[in-house]
């Protein structure tokens, strides 16, 4: 049986967004400035993606970012979502991850899976069909570093190393840092379908489910049910705290307006640009709440009606309890973060969902307003 929450928080996610034509620097000052107004408006935490080899998505090293967002913030957690195993090599995630935790004083959170990028992988020379192995032997491998002192040896089906030969004890070389928070920072791990092996392997390893913006709230509700089962089985009892789902929203002071930026804003040309890269390759089942729907009915419309939850503080809410009641109760709120299009109007919306939004719902659901 899972546990409920007493209290939903919230967080935000960026991938980040932004039009090619805007300059990086730009992008990377705006994005800075986001996670300060977000620290102020009293989000818990907050996310960043990683991506190598895409145009409108900017950010290819998240730990280097949340480096340089430490220093303008003090309670924010950070964390890179997801840390993209397969392309890198696990001794390197180890170290670097153990010196961000130790900069961030421990406010660093982590996410850990595969990146499936096509030109990211073809870049790192990886199979896709390969990308859950590869992470989970690396995430093995980096709780095994981070566990002990040396010698250190892996051998596996993805990689091969050994620290032995030229450990000194006097000299102290040949030692791999350990993190702050011990035995590691917080780990999540992302879910994208039904049946997921991600929502099984963190289910039996006790990390937290995070369900993507991308997916329907029926395929949420299964993230679920596959997380606790496989917590069940290993002998643990999940925690509804512990689940994160992200959702679109968007908010403004009439359901009409905000309806109407959003179809026309970075939120609502994000959706019809993934959208687009689905018709190369997928196609657009992920986007589905009924695998029978065709992919042309997969449209703004459609998303308006599921992923996109745009309005007035009103009508979110009345939206999220819907979601809510189909998903079963989440401990975190991941809002996620686009472009800012239209500066003012995005932090209109952010406004509206920390002031507004998040006591009204924890009312609703937990009968607190904090």
């Amino acid at each position: 049986m899972a546990a409920g929450v007493s209290q939903i928080d919230y967080g935000m996610f960026i991938m980040p967004f932004h039009p090619p034509e805007k300059p990086l620097s730009q992008g990377y000052d705006e994005d800075l400035e986001l996670i300060i107004r977000a620290e102020e408006l009293g989000f818990k935490e907050f996310w960043i993606g990683e991506h190598h080899t895409m145009k409108f998505e900017t950010i290819v090293m998240p730990e280097i970012f949340i480096a340089r967002a430490l220093g303008e913030t003090s309670t924010i957690r950070l964390g890179p979502a997801p840390v993209c195993l397969n392309q890198h090599h696990p001794a390197h995630v180890a170290s670097r991850l153990a010196m961000l935790d130790h900069l961030s004083k421990g406010r660093l959170n982590l996410c850990f899976g595969n990146g499936s990028v096509t030109a990211d992988q073809e870049l790192f020379g990886v199979d896709p069909k390969d990308g859950g192995r590869m992470a989970l032997e690396a995430m093995d491998v980096i709780l095994d570093l981070w566990s002990h002192g040396p010698p250190y040896s892996h051998q596996g089906e993805f990689w091969q190393f050994e620290l032995k030969k030229t450990v000194d004890t006097q000299s102290l070389i040949g030692y791999i840092h350990q993190p702050y928070q011990l035995p590691h920072p917080p780990i999540a791990m992302p879910g994208m379908s039904r049946n997921s092996f991600t929502m099984k392997i963190a289910g039996q390893r006790g990390y937290q489910p995070f369900a993507h913006c991308l997916v329907a709230g029926n395929v949420v509700a299964d993230m679920w049910r596959t997380y606790a089962a496989a917590a069940e089985e290993a002998g643990r009892t999940p925690q509804r705290s512990d689940f994160k789902v992200s959702r679109s929203i968007f908010l403004a002071d009439t359901t009409a307006e905000a309806v109407k930026r959003a179809r026309q804003n970075s939120l609502g040309r994000n959706y019809e640009y993934i959208g687009g890269l689905f018709d190369k390759g997928l196609g657009r089942r992920i986007y589905k709440r009924d695998l029978d729907m065709p992919d042309s009915q997969c449209n703004l419309d459609y998303l308006m009606t599921e992923q996109i939850i745009a309005g007035d503080v009103e009508e979110v809410l009345r939206r999220l309890l819907l979601l809510i009641e189909e998903t079963g109760e989440f401990g975190t709120l991941v809002l996620m973060g686009y472009d800012w299009d239209d500066k003012a109007s995005w932090v209109h919306s952010m406004e509206l969902f920390a002031k507004e939004l998040m006591p009204a719902l924890n009312r609703a659901i937990c009968g607190n307003g904090r």
